[in-house]
């Protein structure tokens, strides 16, 4: 049980960072498209969250760490490189908007830095996905990734750049005014299409990643539990097509949230149990009992905490950016 609630927080902790910092690597995604000023007002609207939201990140690998070692220990040396250039990308990101914002001169050059991190965060971390999706072969206590490339992970890389950059753009709608609401607008459409065809992909071919997914999916007497993410799927796609062709400015952002979470229900569903894919369950790669229950003291203070201080910001940061912030 204790091993149950465990993987929930960790899975709500990632969630919570890919849908909060989800849309922040999109507004950098969407700064090729804006207007020097443009820029700045998409730079605004991320400016007093968007360090806040790595929190949820840090919390969920610390978590990963603590509550299941073994599966921490296992998956750190075969994502050493990309988690390397994942870190690398993320301290280029801060350093381009730190600098980005006292900058006199040269802001094309740290919104060029802020793109290239921002498009680089998101590429390696679809790669980790569809390579942990896989699964993983082992000889003795020797691990490696069963397909370290291939056309599975690139298809999720491709996914994950089209889903952030659309919670990037419905962001803007939801936050900003005039010419840039009415952009986002036009590139949201498109991105939308775009995020449908590749989650349509994604669903096509996971389960034949591995025997054990197709067994499950095409499972006669669980695929009538299982078609309800799809029909949520497919109504959520036509409303937020309606939303955008209606203009609305609020909905769009809701709705790509709804569409970003049904994927990601799907690979948990793909997964579980295991957490080191098709080879270990949770339960056997979860520290003691008396390990989890004096994890779990802390966690369930510092989530608290974690859940207000979001929601906090936010709340004070409503509404729309209509100027440049500063510091």
């Amino acid at each position: 049980m204790l091993a149950l609630v465990w993987i929930a927080i960790i899975a709500f902790c990632i969630i919570m960072y890919v849908i909060l910092d989800g849309f922040t690597l999109g507004t950098g995604m969407m700064l090729p498209f804006l207007k020097p000023h443009e820029r700045d007002i998409a730079m605004s609207v991320i400016l007093p969250t968007w360090d806040g939201n790595q929190t949820w990140l840090v919390l969920g690998m610390a978590s990963l760490y603590g509550a299941f070692p073994l599966a921490f220990s296992i998956l750190l040396p075969l994502f050493y490189i990309p988690l390397l250039i994942m870190v690398i990308a993320l301290l280029a990101r801060g350093v381009a908007f730190e600098f980005r914002l006292k900058s006199n001169t040269g802001k094309n050059k740290w919104d060029i830095l802020f793109v290239c991190a921002s498009l680089g965060i998101t590429l390696v971390q679809g790669y980790i996905l569809g390579t942990f999706i896989q699964g993983l072969s082992s000889q003795g206590e020797h691990w490696q990734l069963t397909h370290p490339f291939s056309f599975f992970a690139l298809l999720t890389a491709v996914s994950l750049v089209s889903g952030y950059a659309l919670l990037g753009s419905t962001r803007l709608m939801l936050k900003t005014t005039g010419t840039l609401v009415t952009k986002m607008h036009r590139i949201s459409l498109t991105l939308t299409l775009t995020l449908v065809l590749a989650i349509f992909l994604v669903s096509i071919v996971t389960p034949y990643v591995y025997p054990l997914v197709q067994a499950r999916w095409f499972n006669l007497h669980t695929l009538p539990l299982l078609a309800i993410l799809p029909f949520i799927t497919i109504i959520t796609f036509i409303g937020l097509l309606y939303a955008l062709q209606r203009r609305m400015e609020k909905l769009p952002y809701w709705l790509a949230i709804i569409l970003f979470l049904c994927p990601y229900i799907g690979f948990i569903i793909s997964l579980y149990p295991y957490l080191i894919p098709y080879k270990l369950t949770l339960w056997q790669v979860a520290s003691p009992n008396s390990s989890l229950r004096f994890l779990l003291i802390g966690a369930l203070i510092m989530l608290p905490i974690l859940l207000f201080y979001t929601g906090y910001a936010y709340h004070i940061f409503r509404g729309k950016v209509d100027k440049k912030l500063h510091y």
